[in-house]
């Protein structure tokens, strides 16, 4: 009897097979669907050798690129990455593909195109984190030139990253961003660029010694009736007036030997905050935000520039640059040297009211003096008479704006060789020869720009300076 149960048992054991789930037949089907992209040895063909070693631990062994020649906007491209995984990756690794412009502007993102990158349950088909080491990989991907390319080559940059960042390159061609340079192609048929392209150039005259500005954010000292303006702010990619855009505005400037004093008067609709005082340096430019960038150097070279934003909320962002848009960690920072201060003075007044939609609102008026002493980078502070600075301003809203100096698709809101020229004046000295091809074209004293009428709603003057980012979360 022992026996007969003991037979029953193993009988039963025996005949019962694991009923197929669908996630295992998924497996089955992703694996068999990408086969032909998992090789034991690279193809004799890899196009252009590049050997790009990624700390050891995956190699991009080539790249095919077709078509090379005839390029326009527009134009269809196909790319074959074949990666070789040296060794197993922690889970969480992915590929990432950038085409930037020649300035280095990333113009597209296809960093989920391909069979071994399209989304499966929120993650790549077959990520570098599921390679096994020897394999070689065929990594297909395609895209179109962006038609909004306005420099005569682009780049195709490739690299592999994770939530931490991504993997230092340790041989072969890349940037200075952990980006393999996989391929550079020239392009025909770009639009015809606008024919103004000159840089505004701005003369201001310093304060006398007498001359007192309350930072109350209202413009109304006999200083500000006559000091230099902007004008109108104009589209950033054209230099034409600002028609279409929900922002618009006008900067005036002034100096002394404290530092410079600026004030934005903006005319918007709709005025939005949508920051907390604690947020650790709030992205005002997502929302709405004035800018000012200073290249004091005067050569717009992009070397140790500075980066000043101030919203409706009397919020601060501020940053120092070593290079263009460097450093920086994509996509939530940090941006620059967050850790700089403008220690600035500041204050705001609304015409309207903040994060409310049901009212029109009429605009705003941000009044501030950023004191020489922080621009450390600057050769000579107080500036020389009759030397100039590059500096830029900005007025925005969710990430676009116009500008005192258009961009004119040459590269983005930090392309400091765009930003316009002011030159440090005294009533009454001469100046200098050297200020003579500086000054073309000086923009004359403004008296006719009316800022927004002050409301009873006054941000105070104190700005908030807000803490350092925590350590980054970049994507790719």
């Amino acid at each position: 009897m022992r026996w007969s149960v003991v037979l029953c048992v193993g009988l039963l054991t025996s005949c019962v097979k694991p009923t197929p789930t669908a996630e295992t037949h998924d497996a089955k089907a992703e694996a068999e669907r990408l086969k032909d992209f998992v090789l034991d040895a690279p193809p004799t063909d890899i196009g252009t050798h590049l050997d790009v070693d990624f700390s050891g631990k995956v190699t991009l062994l080539g790249a095919r690129v077709e078509p090379t020649d005839g390029l326009k906007p527009g134009s269809k491209v196909k790319v074959t990455l074949y990666w070789r995984a040296q060794q197993k990756l922690d889970a969480g690794f992915k590929l990432f593909t950038h085409i930037v412009d020649a300035s280095g502007e990333r113009l597209s993102n296809i960093d989920n195109v391909g069979p071994l990158r399209e989304m499966r349950s929120g993650s790549q088909a077959l990520p570098p984190s599921d390679w096994l080491p020897g394999k070689v990989y065929v990594d297909e991907q395609s895209f179109s030139v962006p038609g909004n390319v306005k420099t005569e080559t682009i780049q195709i940059l490739s690299g592999v990253f994770s939530k931490h960042g991504r993997l230092e390159i340790t041989a072969g061609p890349h940037d200075t961003t952990r980006r393999a340079i996989v391929a550079t192609l020239a392009v025909s048929g770009l639009r015809v660029p606008p024919k103004n392209t000159r840089i505004p150039v701005m003369r201001v005259e310093k304060l006398e010694p007498s001359v007192t500005i309350k930072l109350d954010g209202k413009l109304d000292e006999p200083a500000w009736k006559s000091a230099p303006s902007t004008g109108p702010l104009v589209d950033v990619r054209t230099g034409e007036p600002n028609k279409a855009f929900p922002v618009n505005g006008e900067v005036k400037m002034l100096w002394s030997d404290a530092g410079i004093y600026v004030a934005f008067s903006v005319a918007d609709t709709d005025l939005i905050g949508g920051f907390k005082k604690g947020d650790p340096d709030p992205h005002l430019w997502s929302k709405d935000t004035v800018e000012m960038m200073v290249d004091p150097d005067g050569d717009g070279d992009n070397k140790d520039y500075y980066e000043i934003q101030i919203n409706p909320q009397n919020l601060v962002f501020d940053s120092q640059f070593d290079g263009y848009n460097q450093p920086k960690v994509e996509p939530d920072g940090p941006f620059g040297h967050q850790d700089w201060s403008a220690n600035l003075k500041s204050a705001v007044t609304l015409d309207g009211t903040l994060d409310k939609s049901t009212d029109e609102d009429r605009g705003y008026t941000v009044e501030a003096l950023v004191p020489w002493k922080s621009f450390g980078k600057a050769a000579k502070l107080p500036p020389e008479i009759g030397s100039s600075w590059r500096i830029n301003f900005y007025a925005m809203k969710n990430n676009g704006g116009v500008a005192w100096s258009p961009i004119l698709g040459q590269g983005n809101f930090h392309k400091a060789s765009r930003f316009g020229r002011v030159v440090w004046s005294k009533k009454g000295a001469p100046e200098p020869a050297a200020s003579a091809s500086a000054g073309a074209n000086l923009v004359a004293p403004a008296t006719s720009a009316t800022p927004p009428k002050a409301s009873t709603i006054s941000v105070p003057q104190s700005p908030v300076k807000l803490a350092p980012t925590p350590a980054p979360t970049p994507s790719n």
